[in-house]
């Protein structure tokens, strides 16, 4: 019988335009002013970003796909899965490697890649059909906050979320997805997650401000998605781009800062008149965070969701990992939290994040902590084997 190829769609009658209204009203009307970041990848910006992929300071990606070409065939056979889940799936370019290692083995028989876009994910879903013709494809078409449940069990999954993504979410948008990721598993199932780790600030700052200025017209070019989508009238070249590591919260931050005082009007986001915005001199507008993390940070966040640290697997200079995880048996789970609340002990992410520390200019010492971690001459992989199946 030939493989099935099927794509189902969530987001039918969702209003996209008003959603991106609502999010950019709410956005620019705090203090201090954001936009999310989800609205980068319009074709110019997705064009730019895959140039930023390509950049020698933009580690990211090429770390991460060292570590999938060196243990996507151990990953397939620790987790034997029969679905492969990618979460934000996009090109599934990365995913690949997997899909290969586990359809070797035997064990694969289904792909389900899941995003936000139908143009991208189409496009995913056929090739992917093409280069596995007896692998049952389908692709799901949703989003993150609404449609993780839509997702069929059909059978042992392997469930992904490459890319560090998870560094663009807030801590309590973080603790949300991780337990939507736990209500997804069975106690055979795994979950992969890629991170980026804290290392050297001038590292870390110069992937998000190449020298050519690639990045910087990634992150302007949010402008000129809204002045087209919201007929916003921003001038784009009067605001220049920032990169700065916030210390205390563990993170990269982008923001566009204004070089003069300026006033915006951006009727499409107004809901009885149209949006007006004052921009002070230097003020900036923060467009994304990426979160830097710790293996001891994705461990309590994982326990949190009721998921367990198994497998960590780094590249050669420990920069990225990916950490593998199995769902907690709620019943252990539910005792853990209760032991934790008895205790009255807080969480370790409530304490990273201080209210009101938004953007600073880093301090002299932030760096010194990162500096003094050791670099790994070759892949390094920390495994619990003791109950792998």
């Amino acid at each position: 019988m030939p493989a099935a190829l099927t794509l189902t769609i969530h987001t039918l009658g969702m209003d996209a335009h008003r959603a991106m209204a609502d999010q950019v009203r709410l956005g620019l009307t705090r203090s201090p002013k954001e936009l999310p970041c989800r609205y980068f990848y319009d074709d110019r910006g997705s064009a730019l970003f895959e140039q930023i992929t390509e950049l020698p300071e933009y580690y990211l990606t090429r770390a991460e796909t060292e570590i999938l070409e060196a243990r996507s065939d151990e990953l397939a056979t620790i987790t034997r899965p029969q679905v492969i889940v990618e979460l934000g799936a996009g090109a599934c370019t990365k995913t690949r490697l997997l899909i290969g290692s586990a359809h070797r083995a035997g064990s694969l028989r289904c792909f389900v890649p899941f995003d936000i876009g139908e143009g991208v994910l189409r496009s995913s879903v056929s090739e992917i059909s093409s280069e596995f013709r007896d692998l049952d494809v389908h692709g799901i078409v949703g989003d993150f906050a609404s449609h993780l449940d839509a997702i069929p069990r059909l059978g042992r999954q392997l469930v992904m979320f490459l890319g560090s993504t998870i560094g663009n979410f807030e801590v309590a948008e973080r603790r949300r997805f991780l337990a939507s990721v736990r209500a997804l598993l069975s106690e055979d199932d795994f979950f992969l997650l890629g991170v980026d780790l804290v290392k050297d600030e001038r590292e870390l700052v110069a992937a998000y401000a190449d020298e050519q200025g690639v990045t910087a017209e990634f992150n302007r070019n949010l402008l000129n998605v809204l002045n087209r989508e919201l007929d916003a009238d921003f001038d784009v070249g009067s605001f220049e781009h920032v990169a700065l590591w916030n210390a205390a919260a563990s993170r990269m931050e982008m923001h566009l800062r204004a070089n003069g005082g300026q006033r915006v009007r951006v009727p499409g986001a107004g809901l009885l008149a149209p949006l007006e915005v004052s921009f002070e001199d230097r003020e900036t507008v923060r467009t994304e965070i990426s979160v830097k993390f710790t293996r001891g940070i994705v461990e309590r966040s994982f326990a949190d969701a009721g998921l367990d640290l198994r497998a960590w697997f780094t590249d050669s200079g420990q920069r990225f990992a990916l950490a593998l995880a199995t769902a907690i048996p709620l019943r252990h789970h539910a005792l853990d939290l209760a032991e934790r609340d008895q205790l009255d002990v807080p969480n370790r992410e409530d304490l990273e994040v201080p209210a009101g520390d938004h953007v600073r200019e880093p301090a002299a010492g932030d760096a010194e902590l990162a500096r003094g971690f050791p670099k790994s001459q070759g892949l390094h992989v920390d495994v619990n084997t003791s109950s792998l199946h």
